[in-house]
């Protein structure tokens, strides 16, 4: 019984902890576009493409 005299304000404390840390997530935009990362994924850009050929080429080199 005296252990929840400890346990009780720890698990108080890092309930308030992360109360604190979700509303600062919200203060500080972090929800604001949430498909953004679903369409950049689906764009390819011409400089990755030319990027990827070139490590291609590198990991054959280095087989070989």
């Amino acid at each position: 019984m005296n252990v929840l005299v400890f346990l009780i304000p720890i698990a108080l404390f890092l309930g308030a902890l992360g109360l604190g840390a979700f509303l600062w997530s919200l203060k500080s935009g972090q929800y604001e576009d949430l498909d953004g990362a679903a369409e950049r994924i689906l764009l390819d850009d011409e400089d990755d493409v030319d990027e990827g050929e070139g490590r291609e080429q590198a990991a054959i080199h280095e087989r070989g």
